[in-house]
Parts: C-alpha cells; sequence; structure tokens
C-alpha cells in the first residue's frame, strides 16, 4: 500500500494529487471522486486568491463533476486523522503544522483524537443493526489491537475434577464416591475429589479471536500505520480465517457465544469480531475506504483549551475562587448568569406577553484565577485559525467580524457580575494553534465604538499545540500566567 502525508487546507492539484497516489489519471479521478463523496476533499477554483488560502469558507465551495485532466478547479482536504482509499493510505495532519512528513506531530494528534472521540468510534465501528449503519474497517483494527493489549485473548474456561489436587474440594462427591475410614467415631477419607479452572487455550472463540488480531496487525504494518497509533505488532497465530469455516458458519458460532455470555468486555468483543468477519475486506481492498479522524478539528482544539485552561463555565458559583456576593445563588453556574433574549408579544386585547429564548451566547471558555494578588476574569475564544499578521503582508486567515464582536459580547454578558464582585482585571483573548514550542504574543483586535463602552480589546495569542495535547492528554492544567495577558 502507499502511504502518503496530505495537509488539512493546502490547496492540491488534480496533478499534485496524482502524484500522492501514485496512480494512473483515471484511478485519481476516481480517488477524488471518493473523497468528495465521503465529505473529506473540496474543490475551489483554481485562483492566485485561492492558492495562498490556508482556510476554507463555504461560499469557495464548488459543486463539480471532476474529468480527467482538468486544472480549474483546486482541491482541499477537510479531514485530521487517517483515509484508506484505493490501496493508499493517506496521512491528513492539520493546516498549522508546515513539516510535509509530521510523524510525531500526527502520532500525538491520534492519540488526542482517541481520547476525544474514542466512545463514538468504538459505536461506529460495530454497531450493525440497520441497513444504513456504516462500517469502518480501520477503526475495527485499532480497537481490536488496543483490547487485546489491555485485556488478553478471548478466554473460555473448564472445570476439571481432580483427585486430591489443590483446587476446591468437592465434598458431595467426595463423601458419595470414596471409602470413609473411622478412627475414635471420626470419619477420614484418604482421597479428596477437588475441581480447578483452566483456561481452554484450544477454545474456538480464543483462537479466532488471535486470528483476527494477527490479520490486523499485518495489515496495519504493511500500511505502515502500527508505529502511527503507537501499537506494537501482534503474531500469535497463522491461522486464517478459511480455517474457522464459512462466513455464515463463523458468524452463527458467534451469534450462539453471544447468547451465553453476560460480560459486558466478551459482549463489545463478540459484536465486534462479528461485524469484521461480516465485512471481511481487507485495507488494500480497492473499493475499501474508511477513516480514523474528523473533519471538524475546530471542535477538538476547543475542547483541549478548554480542559488545559480550566474552564469554568460549568461550574458551581459557590465553587469558583471568589467570595460570592449575596443575591447569587451558589448553585447556579457561570454560564446560566449570560441573559437569554426575551421575544415580547402582544395579546388580542393589546396588552403584552413574554417568552424566553433557550439560546444564548455561550463562550468556549471563562476562566478565574489569581494574578499578583488580584483576580482575573478572562474570556478566551478557542479559535482553529492560521492566522498572517505581519509587518508589509496582507492580512489574512483571521476571525470575522462575528467572532470579534460576540467577544466584545460575552464581557458585556458578564460586566454586572464582574463588578459585584470587584474584579479589576478582565481579559478577552483569542486562542490559536502553532508549531513553535512557546506561547506567542500575535497582537490585538479591536473596534472603536466598542471600546468607548469600557470593554477591552481582543489579545491573540498562538498557543503551542504539541504542549497544549500533552497537557490534554495527561489531564493536566496549563499555567495561564505564561500567555502574559
Amino acid at each position: 500500500m502507499i502511504s502518503k502525508f496530505v495537509r488539512e487546507q493546502k490547496r492540491y492539484t488534480q496533478e499534485n494529487l496524482r502524484n500522492i497516489f501514485d496512480c494512473t489519471a483515471e484511478k485519481t479521478v476516481a480517488i477524488i471522486k471518493k473523497l468528495k463523496e465521503y465529505g473529506v476533499l473540496k474543490a475551489v477554483k483554481a485562483t492566485d486568491v485561492q492558492k495562498d488560502m490556508s482556510d476554507l469558507i463555504d461560499e469557495d465551495i464548488e459543486v463539480i463533476d471532476v474529468e480527467i485532466g482538468e486544472n480549474e478547479f483546486l482541491y482541499v482536504f477537510t479531514f485530521v486523522g487517517v483515509i484508506t482509499v484505493s490501496d493508499c493510505v493517506l496521512k491528513c495532519y492539520p493546516k498549522y503544522i508546515s513539516n510535509v512528513a509530521p510523524k510525531t506531530e500526527l502520532k500525538q494528534i491520534i492519540k488526542v483524537l482517541e481520547r476525544y472521540n474514542a466512545k463514538e468510534q468504538i459505536i461506529r465501528m460495530y454497531n450493525d443493526n440497520s441497513e444504513s449503519s456504516a462500517f469502518n474497517l480501520l477503526s475495527v483494527m485499532i480497537f481490536l489491537m488496543h483490547d487485546y493489549y489491555e485485556n488478553g485473548a478471548y478466554t473460555n474456561t473448564q472445570d476439571i475434577i481432580e483427585t486430591n489436587g489443590s483446587g476446591e474440594i468437592l465434598w458431595d462427591k467426595t463423601i458419595n464416591e470414596t471409602f470413609t475410614y473411622l478412627s475414635n467415631n471420626r470419619q477420614y477419607y484418604t482421597e479428596l475429589f477437588t475441581q480447578k479452572r483452566i483456561n481452554d487455550d484450544f477454545d474456538y472463540f480464543k483462537r479466532l479471536h488471535e486470528s483476527i488480531v494477527s490479520i490486523c496487525s499485518k495489515e496495519l504494518q504493511d500500511a505502515d500505520l502500527l508505529d502511527l497509533f503507537d501499537i506494537l505488532p501482534v503474531e500469535v497465530s497463522d491461522e486464517e480465517l478459511d480455517d474457522f469455516g464459512e462466513t455464515d458458519y463463523i458468524l452463527y458460532r458467534i451469534q450462539n457465544e453471544l447468547n451465553l455470555q453476560f460480560n459486558t468486555r466478551k459482549q463489545l468483543l463478540l459484536k465486534t469480531l462479528y461485524a469484521y468477519v461480516t465485512h471481511s475486506s481487507t485495507l488494500a481492498d480497492i473499493d475499501c475506504f474508511t477513516m480514523f479522524g474528523t473533519n471538524s478539528f475546530n471542535l477538538v482544539w476547543e475542547k483541549v483549551c478548554a480542559e488545559v485552561l480550566d474552564n469554568q463555565l460549568q461550574t458551581p458559583l459557590g465553587s469558583l475562587p471568589i467570595s460570592l456576593t449575596n443575591g447569587y445563588n451558589p448553585n447556579d453556574l457561570l454560564i446560566s448568569l449570560i441573559e437569554k433574549p426575551k421575544w415580547n408579544g402582544y395579546k388580542q386585547d393589546g396588552s403584552e406577553f413574554q417568552k424566553i429564548a433557550k439560546e444564548t451566547l455561550i463562550p468556549d471558555l471563562v476562566s478565574i484565577h489569581k494574578m499578583n494578588n488580584s483576580q482575573q476574569f478572562i474570556i478566551f475564544d478557542a479559535k482553529y485559525y492560521n492566522i498572517q499578521l505581519e509587518q508589509g503582508k496582507v492580512l489574512r486567515g483571521q476571525p470575522g467580524i462575528g467572532d470579534i464582536t460576540k467577544q466584545y459580547l460575552y464581557q458585556l454578558a458578564y460586566k454586572k457580575f464582574v463588578n459585584d464582585h470587584g474584579i479589576q482585571d478582565v481579559k478577552n483573548c483569542f486562542l490559536m494553534p502553532t508549531e513553535q514550542q512557546n506561547v506567542i504574543v500575535k497582537g490585538r483586535v479591536n473596534i472603536e465604538m466598542l471600546d468607548a463602552l469600557g470593554l477591552q480589546n481582543i489579545q491573540i495569542r498562538l498557543l503551542p499545540a504539541e504542549l497544549m495535547y500533552s497537557h490534554y492528554l495527561a489531564n493536566e492544567k496549563m499555567d495561564i500566567g505564561l500567555l502574559r495577558l
């Protein structure tokens, strides 16, 4: 299999993609169509402006039919993770990384994706209750590998009865089936029946599990994915699926075993094996298309920032690091202080009635912490952008006017709470990822008519993504003081 790196949001020509896929023009078009069909590749007009863009706007996307050799359009990957398509492995890395083969960085990002979306991946990969359910071979393989290293091979036990063994004594069997000696009115048994439980190494499902795990390991190794997912190879069986019978027979055996097992882990494993056997194929199959990752990496970045920078929006007011004043319920959440729109209508008699909307402004994260013996109230907005804010260069890749005005409104929403608690230091900040190793103080953005309301400029900080991910994976907080707000 061909294994190549591609960059999210980079503009590729059809010829570029043909070189990456290392195939004919006809096959290149077929792969492009498949990627577009699954929503991980978009087309835009081939203009000089588009060639320099690092973000994709919905209005720029073109709905086209791909033709061989055309050069009117550029193609943009909107996915971070791993895609396998038509004997080709595409390792899609985030747009802020400039290294053309960032294996180490992508390994860490894969771990972040696994933590962020592990439950959804598992549910999608084996749920086969309806015809519309999707099967993701790559997710199945990775789940089986992780499960094997965490729990070992599938086991079934046998109960063995021995004479004078080391297991539990079977008194009923001993009394009824052995000779008893009496001495001084006491009973003595020269032989005791004992029972011990051993694992059945020749169990059908143990062998099937080890066979499938070994097959998955070999395929992932051939696709150059074992190291990327930080998985060691498994070679515990040389049996093939054909050795266990026809597909229908294997599925029949698994279904019967499912009816007998009540252990949650065994049920999950059996269902996954059932899905694997049902859709038995390989990553190299021409029709195989699998994905492990997300086309919404901005949501991952928001989650990482929220956890690492101690988001307190869902924290009860009584648990915040401030002395709560009268008039505030300690059990209310910080997010609940943001006012909701009130819709006023008129009755037939001309009097008014009011309806309160359910939705309102929701910041990405708010953090209150102590800085220089005083409290700081910081409103963060995690922005997955590649901003170009350089002297002598065109401004691009920046958040839009809606993002800026919302950030001002977040401060307005909390203005009363901040004043009531005497918090003098309020900060507003956009957080963007960078491949650099240190926090970069990039600049600030402001709108003068809103500055006149006493609202803070919005600071711009580029955060080292590698450090943020390390904290996220270790479930640690980052020192907000490093941002130098």
